[in-house]
């Protein structure tokens, strides 16, 4: 067995159970709240530790810092517009052309460090998660959305809601210490019309910048072999 999955495996059964008896033991009534925010975090250790053992070099770390970058910075430029951001578009153009670990690295980290500017707090590892999670299944699933606009206009617009559960998860469970589902019920249809245009943003921004970005990305590996 390799060290990778190893550490995977103790992720899922020593490290997790152990945060969730820490979080019954000795949290009380925010036992729910402070699990889901270890275990959000947790859930990425995985992911780094599988890129950190890849084969990487100076030309691929440049690659994706550079997308993340450029994610960080279409953040920042459409902040005054509410909930309409390029984050998850180029998150899932890194996918597709560099591969699942890129995407998660590259959703995780866009995260982390733009939440520098915007406000870091407990809803970071959740953005993490949920933009890491969107890069990682579209590297999954690169072939059939480079071959299909169709498929990239769903998954786009599937992106939008799956980014918006994952808070509307936090927010229940920040709000009461435990999960609620009614108040689940109500975070959804509350945030349905910010959902709709999460949704709505990937789609454009995948139209619109897939072609151009992901021909740029093509021509790296190809020209050095990368990826």
């Amino acid at each position: 067995m390799t060290a990778k999955k190893i550490i995977k495996y103790l992720c899922v059964f020593v490290v997790a159970p152990l945060i969730v008896l820490c979080g019954v033991f000795f949290f009380g009534d925010r036992k729910y709240a402070f699990i889901s925010l270890v275990l959000s975090v947790v859930a990425c250790i995985p992911f780094f530790i599988s890129f950190e053992k890849g084969k990487n070099d100076a030309r691929r770390i440049v690659i994706i810092a550079v997308m993340t970058a450029l994610s960080v910075a279409g953040r920042f430029v459409f902040a005054p517009i509410p909930f309409f951001k390029p984050v998850t578009a180029i998150v899932i153009i890194t996918a597709i052309y560099l591969g699942s670990e890129a995407g998660f690295i590259t959703g995780s980290f866009s995260a982390v460090v733009s939440n520098f500017y915007f406000g870091q707090g407990p809803w970071t590892p959740f953005q993490m998660l949920a933009w890491g999670l969107i890069g990682f299944l579209a590297g999954l699933l690169a072939k059939k959305l480079v071959e299909s606009k169709v498929m990239l206009i769903i998954y786009g617009a599937l992106s939008g809601i799956v980014f918006s559960f994952i808070m509307d998860v936090w927010t229940t469970l920040w709000a009461d210490g435990t999960f609620n589902i009614a108040r689940f019920v109500a975070s959804i249809t509350t945030a349905a019309p910010f959902t709709v245009v999460y949704m709505v943003s990937n789609v454009i921004f995948l139209l619109l910048l897939t072609k151009p970005i992901g021909s740029k990305l093509q021509r790296l590996k190809t020209k050095y072999g990368i990826f």
